[in-house]
C-alpha cells in the first residue's frame, strides 16, 4: 500500500509455489502516475496496452483491430511491428493498414449479425474464419463493438479465442460512449 508522498512501488505478488496449478496473470498495465501518452485518458491508455499485450504475447497474432457498431476504427495494432514473427511465407495481412482490417472486421460482423437473425440463433459471440494463407478471428465487445484478430495459419485457435476472450472481458466494461469517442478522435488525429 502506498502511503500519501511514498514514491515506492507497491509489493509484486509472490511467485507461486512449485508443484502449484497457479497461473500467474498477465503483467499489470503502467502506472497510472505516468503521464500519459499522446494526452489519452488512463482508460484509452490501458485499453491500448491490453490491445498491446494481446498482440505481444499471443503467439501467430498478426494484426488487430477494435471496431465501433458504425464501422470506425477504435483501436488497431501496427502490422509492421510484427513483421519480424511472421514466417517469410506468411501473409502480411490486408492490404496493410488498420483500415482495411478494420472494414473487413465491420463487414464480417454485420454479416453474422444479419445470419444469426434469419436463423433465430441470437446475438453472435465469435466468429471464425480458417483460410489456407491464415485465420480471422470476430468477437463481440459490447454495444456493437467488435474485435477482430488477423493470424497466422498456424496459430492454436483455441489459445486465440481464449486471449481474446479475456481482452473483451477487461475491456468491453470500460467501452463508454466517451470513451469510444475519444478513441475514435485519437484515431483520426493519427
Amino acid at each position: 500500500m502506498r502511503t500519501p508522498g511514498s514514491s515506492a512501488k507497491p509489493a509484486k505478488p509472490a511467485a507461486a509455489e512449485p508443484g502449484t496449478d497457479a497461473v500467474p496473470g498477465p503483467p499489470s498495465p503502467p502506472d497510472s502516475d505516468e503521464p500519459l501518452a499522446y494526452g489519452l485518458s488512463s482508460e484509452a491508455k490501458n485499453l491500448h496496452w491490453l490491445l498491446t499485450n494481446l498482440v505481444d504475447e499471443v503467439p501467430g497474432i498478426l494484426s488487430v483491430a477494435v471496431v465501433s457498431s458504425d464501422g470506425l476504427l477504435l483501436l488497431s495494432s501496427d502490422p509492421a511491428r510484427n513483421a519480424e514473427r511472421r514466417p517469410a511465407t506468411s501473409p502480411t495481412g490486408p492490404r496493410g493498414s488498420s483500415a482495411d482490417l478494420a472494414t473487413i472486421v465491420s463487414g464480417l460482423g454485420s454479416l453474422t449479425i444479419g445470419a444469426a437473425r434469419l436463423m433465430d440463433g441470437g446475438a453472435v459471440k465469435q466468429t471464425v474464419v480458417a483460410m489456407a494463407e491464415g485465420s480471422l478471428f470476430v468477437m463481440a465487445i459490447s454495444d456493437g463493438s467488435l474485435l477482430g484478430v488477423h493470424a497466422t495459419p498456424d496459430c492454436d485457435m483455441t489459445v486465440v479465442a481464449y486471449h481474446m476472450a479475456l481482452f473483451v472481458g477487461r475491456a468491453g466494461h470500460v467501452l463508454t460512449p466517451e470513451l469510444r469517442s475519444e478513441l475514435r478522435q485519437s484515431m483520426e488525429d493519427a
